[in-house]
């Protein structure tokens, strides 16, 4: 009877001891996986924030130059602008790229996503993040000058829409293809995909400026619109870039070569070179 009550008192603590185990084990995965979705959460936080600032930056400098070019006598002087859109795209790239990618354009944003260098879920986040940093620098350029009518630093179609949605969507084309190869591509020459994106707008700038104010971004025509309420031409500043942007990434992959699969050369969407010599290919 003694033995017997005895086994049974040990069978209850080793059932008890397993239970005790269970439980431990499953607070311990349910604080792991807190644990990580918290740092999912930090980390595209941090993201959407980068692209933010990145996107006030380049709309500041870029539309600034516009302003002041047009409100100073034409201080700044039309190749001014060009280089400076050129210049401060390709600064923020550097300085942001290996948080966010350094988009700063919905059209570049969703372009990824199409192509699978970047995922759905964080479109939406990424979008708002680019609108709401065009609207706060145009917000801030507002309240900083006395911004005319004839002095408007967002984007309207000198001649009839469809010539600059037919420019718009050429020079957007150009970009993402650029972009495509410097930034998709491990083949191309690492961490000079900044200078190249920023050449390119600077180049587009020069040939588009004059006809349709060379958006390639809905972001860059939206926020200044909103802020000063002139939505004249306002799609063309939207549909020509998408457009552009999407056939752009499209032919860069009809023509891409290797012999590693696609898969093994996307980067997740980011502007800046390859971090180590063994992911060159």
């Amino acid at each position: 009877m003694a033995s017997s009550k005895v086994e049974e008192t040990t069978e209850e603590e080793e059932h008890i001891a397993r239970l005790e185990s269970g439980v431990t084990a499953t607070s311990q995965s349910r604080h792991i996986k807190g644990l990580c979705a918290s740092s999912a959460v930090v980390t595209t936080a941090q993201k959407v924030v980068a692209e933010l600032i990145g996107t006030y930056f380049v709309i500041f400098a870029g539309c600034g130059s516009v302003a002041v070019n047009k409100l100073y006598g034409g201080t700044v002087t039309f190749p001014g602008v060009c280089v400076t859109w050129g210049l401060i795209v390709m600064v923020m790239i550097y300085t942001v790229g290996h948080v966010s990618g350094a988009h700063f354009n919905p059209a570049v944003t969703l372009t990824f996503a199409i192509f699978r260098r970047f995922p759905w879920k964080d479109v939406p986040l990424y979008i708002i993040a680019q609108l709401m940093g065009s609207i706060l620098a145009s917000c801030t350029l507002a309240s900083m000058f006395d911004v005319t009518k004839e002095a408007y630093f967002g984007t309207l179609p000198v001649g009839s829409n469809r010539q600059s949605l037919a420019i718009e969507i050429v020079i957007s084309f150009l970009l993402m293809f650029v972009i495509s190869g410097a930034s998709t591509d491990n083949r191309a020459v690492g961490d000079m995909g900044g200078l190249a994106v920023g050449m390119t707008i600077m180049l587009n700038v020069f040939v588009a400026g004059p006809i349709s104010g060379a958006s390639m971004n809905p972001a860059r025509s939206i926020g200044p619109g909103i802020v000063k309420h002139e939505f004249r031409g306002v799609w063309v500043y939207i549909v020509g870039p998408i457009i552009g942007m999407v056939a752009g990434g499209f032919v860069y992959n009809l023509i891409r070569f290797t012999n590693k699969p696609i898969s093994e050369l996307a980067r997740t969407g980011s502007f800046l070179g390859p971090k180590s010599k063994d992911d060159s290919g």
